[in-house]
C-alpha cells in the first residue's frame, strides 16, 4: 500500500483550524505517514512559527507521522523570495513552500519565477497558469509543483499537469488543508490525481513519491 502523505497543511500557527497536535493525530488516523506543516509566512511571522513546530517532531513519532517542520512564504515580494527561503532553512525548515500565482489571490507577478529558481524553495504550491520558462526552471531543481484539492486554487491543476509534463517536473498531491474535512484519504487523492489529468501511472508515480528521497537527496 502506498505511504500517505501531504506536504501543504496550516493550523492554528497561521489561519488553520486545528493545533497542531490534534491535525498531526487525524492525519494519523487517515493513514498518513509523511505530513509538512506549512503554516503562511513572511518576514515578521517566520521565525516563531518554525519555533513551535519543531517540538511536535518526537509527538508526531508516537502516531506513527514523521512530520516535517515547514513554512509557506505567502505574498512576500518575489525578490525576498531566495532570502526568506533561506533563513527558513537556517532555522530548521526541512521543506519551505512558496505560496504561487493562484488566480483567485492577487499574488505579485513573478513569485512563480522567483520560487522556481531559488535552490533552497521544495515546493510550488498552486501555481496557477505557471509558464514553461518557470516549469523548465522548476525541473533542473527538483522543485515539485503541486496538484491541489484546495477549492479555487484547483481550476489550474489541468494546465499545472500540462506544464509540468511537458518540462518533466516532480509533481505531488496536497490538500492545502485548513481544517479537519480538508484531510484526503487515499481514495480521495487518487481522485484529485486523475480528475487534473494524470494518467494511472503519472498519478501512482505522484501519490507515491518518495518524499524523504526527493526532499533530502535533491
Amino acid at each position: 500500500m502506498i505511504p500517505v502523505y501531504d506536504l501543504h497543511t496550516h493550523t492554528t500557527l497561521s489561519d488553520g483550524d486545528l493545533l497542531p497536535a490534534e491535525l498531526v493525530r487525524r492525519a494519523s488516523v487517515l493513514g498518513y505517514r509523511t505530513l509538512a506543516i506549512t503554516d503562511h509566512v513572511d518576514p515578521g511571522n517566520l521565525s516563531p512559527v518554525l519555533a513551535a513546530q519543531l517540538p511536535l517532531k518526537e509527538a508526531a513519532r508516537e502516531y506513527g507521522v514523521a512530520l516535517l517542520a515547514g513554512v509557506e512564504l505567502t505574498h512576500v515580494p518575489p525578490a525576498f523570495i531566495p532570502s526568506l527561503a533561506r533563513r527558513a532553512k537556517d532555522e530548521g525548515a526541512d521543506i519551505v513552500v512558496v505560496h504561487g500565482e493562484t488566480i483567485v489571490e492577487p499574488v505579485a507577478p513573478g513569485t512563480n519565477l522567483s520560487a522556481c529558481t531559488c535552490d533552497d524553495v521544495d515546493l510550488l504550491a498552486h501555481p496557477g497558469f505557471i509558464t514553461p520558462e518557470a516549469a523548465r526552471e522548476a525541473a533542473g531543481r527538483r522543485i515539485a509543483l503541486e496538484i491541489t484539492s484546495r477549492g479555487g486554487h484547483n481550476r489550474t491543476n489541468g494546465h499545472v499537469v500540462l506544464e509540468g509534463r511537458s518540462a518533466g517536473c516532480i509533481l505531488v498531491v496536497d490538500s492545502d488543508a485548513h481544517g479537519p474535512g480538508d484531510l484526503l484519504d487515499r481514495d480521495a487523492r487518487e481522485g484529485v490525481a486523475r480528475g487534473a489529468g494524470l494518467s494511472p501511472a503519472e498519478a501512482g508515480a505522484a501519490l507515491g513519491l518518495n518524499i524523504e528521497k526527493w526532499l533530502f537527496h535533491r
